[in-house]
């Protein structure tokens, strides 16, 4: 359970509407699937290595199944990459948001700190670290859901409309409310589909790594327990959390928040968000529609961190009309005229501050102070986030470490885990929508040799439940 049950739901609900959480649904139902094959198939088709531990994985049953030594080498490669876009970047990333937002510790301590717990982990081979943080991630498991419930109930009222929307908004996709401008059906399937697989990695073929270590003899058995882990991860936590959102409400919403730059354009003209023809050319805009809307390139005027010049643009943040803005540079208010090419801000010291809509891992722990634990649900999405992505950040680098031993040999796996460490630290001061992006790039590149893979394997997989059930039958 990393950051895709937490921030992700909330980045999905975010860009596609109500609709999203349903098709993270239907990723997880037919994930369920694919999860049981790949990780069947990886067990079957594991080996011992020269230490005698077992080693699996989609790669494995790709090289002596398929006897497609090329398919294995692509896998391996994406997966090395995956490893960072899915296990490292994003995972630091929302720790460092989430602290940042509910104790005010800056990306640069707290990406500093969890570097050096890592890099004790992954090289100097202190287990015992992640040996506690498993023990504590069951117990945050339920101080998660006691929290989610706890916004849920008092929000009962709206429990019933949210998940009207998420089946109607379906067909119709996700009308203008609030702050929300809107999201078309294309829209919300895209994001659903893709958190969906970044919340439960069902496709991947990442976990069938891990669970090849297994010590059961029967692949199918341990299929089974596979086929498990999307319905938790997905239908139980991500569900709860999309509640918590919808019904909370603050999802359409605008909150004072510091702007990212991935997340701001400046338009040409003023447009409101409560005009709605002007709301509907923003909607057109926004989700690849034809429209008037066009980016602003030219001049802001600013004197004492206010715009001067306001009738001429309107800012644009996290898909909502920014509000309130004030600008600054080193913490102190700007002034000047500052160059603005094809909707960006061509100076890149500038940072903005307003109000506007919220994603990721803000917009879960606003929605979580707003129950009966009020501020202190912030703290538990913080301290839950911190516990279930850093442990998901030490299984993703164990994935990379099998991927690039089986690519280049045991003497690969130092520099690997080298680079992966330097990416944990530097992913903390990212742009949160950028990196994102990059996941959602990672994940297609290792999910499609693996699903070739499981795919060209359908007979082989199909004689070895057969034979599962008929032992099972004998045995009775």
């Amino acid at each position: 359970m990393g950051t895709g049950n937490i921030g992700g739901v909330a980045f999905a609900l975010f860009l596609g509407g109500p609709a999203a959480l349903f098709w993270m649904w239907m990723t997880a139902f037919l994930g369920m699937t694919t999860k049981f094959v790949e990780v069947t198939l990886s067990h079957k088709y594991r080996v011992k290595t020269a230490d005698g531990t077992m080693a699996g994985g989609p790669m494995y049953y790709m090289e002596y199944a398929l006897k497609a030594r090329w398919l294995a080498i692509l896998f391996a490669v994406a997966a090395v990459v995956t490893s960072f876009g899915i296990g490292n970047f994003p995972q630091i990333n929302s720790i460092a948001a989430g602290l940042e937002g509910s104790f005010d510790i800056s990306p640069l301590v707290s990406g500093g700190v969890l570097t050096v717990i890592l890099a004790l982990v992954v090289v100097g081979g202190i287990h015992r670290i992640a040996q506690v943080a498993s023990k504590l991630v069951p117990l945050m498991s339920f101080i998660y859901i006691a929290g989610a419930l706890a916004v849920i109930i008092p929000n009962f009222g709206n429990v019933g409309p949210a998940i009207v929307a998420i089946f109607a908004d379906v067909f119709t996709g996700t009308a203008a409310t609030g702050g929300f401008l809107g999201a078309s059906i294309a829209y919300a399937f895209n994001r659903g589909v893709n958190r969906g697989l970044f919340s439960n990695e069902a496709g991947l073929g990442s976990s069938s790594i891990a669970h090849s270590a297994a010590r059961t003899d029967e692949p199918a058995d341990e299929g089974m327990v596979a086929l498990l882990e999307p319905f938790i991860d997905t239908i139980v936590i991500c569900t709860l959390t999309g509640l918590v959102i919808l019904s909370s409400g603050v999802w359409t919403q605008k909150h004072q928040n510091e702007f990212s730059r991935a997340d701001l354009q400046i338009l040409q003209g003023v447009y409101s968000d409560q005009n709605p023809a002007e709301r509907e050319q923003l909607f057109l805009h926004l989700n690849g529609g034809e429209s008037s809307v066009a980016a602003y390139s030219g001049n802001l005027q600013v004197s004492d961190g206010r715009l001067q010049n306001a009738g001429d643009v309107t800012l644009l943040h996290a898909r909502s009309v920014a509000e309130d803005v004030v600008f600054s540079r080193e913490g102190a208010p700007a002034s000047g005229t500052f160059t603005v090419t094809q909707g960006r801000l061509d100076d890149l010291s500038l940072q903005l501050q307003g109000r506007s809509l919220l994603h990721s891992v803000p917009l879960t722990s606003k929605a979580f102070a707003t129950g009966w634990f009020g501020n202190a649900g912030e703290y538990i999405v913080s301290i839950g986030l911190l516990l279930f992505a850093f442990t998901t950040a030490i299984a993703w680098s164990y994935y990379g470490d099998r991927a690039i031993t089986y690519l280049f040999g045991p003497a690969a796996v130092l520099p690997y885990r080298l680079v992966y460490i330097a990416g944990f630290f530097l992913a903390a001061q990212a742009d949160t929508t950028l990196i994102w992006n990059l996941s959602a790039v990672t994940l297609f590149f290792m999910a499609m040799p693996n699903l070739v893979g499981i795919l060209l394997l359908r007979k082989d997989m199909k004689n070895t439940v057969d034979g599962y059930w008929s032992r099972i039958k004998e045995t009775r």
